[in-house]
């Protein structure tokens, strides 16, 4: 169908099939999400993930978004222990279930889950982080970023998934009018986070669409 994909489907079908598959209790919350329709990072944006958390090495993560708390184990484990990790989750039954998805992996003392509105939490945090991954309502993404640039570390990335937005995003003709203000406001983000006069950014087109940006406190132009 039009607009559920934004790559060739023999092509995500070729990197599914040489990524190794997850195992252990990570698969049993693949299948858990599957069967629930609850969304979870791709695939091919797990991996992406991990290696940024492995290049990166950092202290300091923040997670806007939760859900069952897939993506934040996957970067926790990548990280290993000397990682702490802040993810935020609006939903309690979603809550809950991070909860006790963090216990039965080990990481309920590497990541801390706070249950309220993304915007409200964000405005109470103070700390500073050297990883900042986007993944809640597409149609915030703006208002999460007024806080996250002022949370995050020179040096560190922002990453944001689903920007892409199965494929509405790049194309008109295939945006559902029901979705129209989401797919406005996720290409007034794109543009905002490409000419950041402190932000360098590239936009991959795996799994859904992601932006990894690079922030730079002094700023990117040259005199």
């Amino acid at each position: 169908m039009a607009g559920e994909k934004i790559n060739y489907e023999y092509i995500t079908e070729y990197l599914h099939q040489i990524l190794p598959e997850t195992t252990g209790y990570l698969r049993a919350m693949e299948e858990y999400a599957n069967k629930n329709d609850v969304p979870i990072i791709h695939k091919e944006m797990k991996a992406f993930l991990e290696v940024l958390c492995k290049v990166k090495k950092p202290d300091r993560i923040l997670e806007i978004g939760s859900a069952i708390g897939y993506s934040a184990s996957c970067m926790a484990l990548a990280c290993g222990n000397c990682c702490q990790i802040t993810t935020i989750e609006r939903d309690s039954d979603m809550t809950t279930l991070a909860i006790n998805n963090f216990e039965k992996l080990g990481l309920s003392d590497q990541i801390r889950i706070i249950e309220g509105d993304a915007v409200e939490v964000l405005s109470c945090l103070t700390s500073k982080y050297d990883m900042i991954f986007i993944d809640a309502a597409k149609g915030y993404y703006n208002e999460f970023f007024e806080y996250a640039i002022n949370l995050i570390n020179d040096g560190g990335l922002i990453i944001s998934d689903n920007v892409l937005y199965k494929g509405m995003t790049a194309e008109d003709s295939i945006v559902k009018r029901r979705q129209k203000t989401i797919v406005g406001r996720m290409r007034e983000y794109l543009i905002m986070l490409c000419n950041h006069k402190k932000l360098t950014t590239s936009v991959i087109p795996i799994g859904d669409g992601v932006a990894v940006s690079i922030y730079n406190e002094r700023g990117n132009d040259i005199e």
